[in-house]
């Protein structure tokens, strides 16, 4: 009986060593997790602080100007062209850019032949 309660002990001993390796290991893990989503945040942050700078540029803005008001500088001629259907309507179609469809393989080796 005397030789029971050192072995007891023992087990015990090492079921909480194991608990703590394993409660480390976890920690590791969420550590490495957190690390990875921080790494990720700040790339994040440094692609929306580079945007924003953009956005307040002088150029962007220009842009914007140009492109959504069709404003223009002083001196500058502003040509506003249709939208591509608009323009292949009114686009005169040539007889000789119409499209045939090719000969099936068939057809080509009967007039090879004959």
């Amino acid at each position: 009986m005397g030789s029971v309660v050192p072995i007891v002990f023992l087990f015990v001993l090492s079921g909480s060593f194991i608990k703590s390796i394993k409660r480390d290991h976890q920690a590791k893990l969420l550590i490495q997790k957190t690390e990875n989503k921080l790494q990720k945040a700040k790339k994040e942050n440094e692609e929306l602080e580079s945007t924003l700078e953009f956005t307040q540029s002088e150029q962007f803005i220009e842009e914007q100007l140009r492109n959504k008001l069709g404003l223009a500088k002083e001196g500058e001629i502003v040509l506003v062209l249709p939208d591509d259907e608009t323009l292949k309507k009114l686009a005169p179609t040539i007889p000789e850019e119409q499209e045939e469809k090719p000969l099936p393989n068939w057809k080509k080796w009967m007039n090879l032949f004959l």
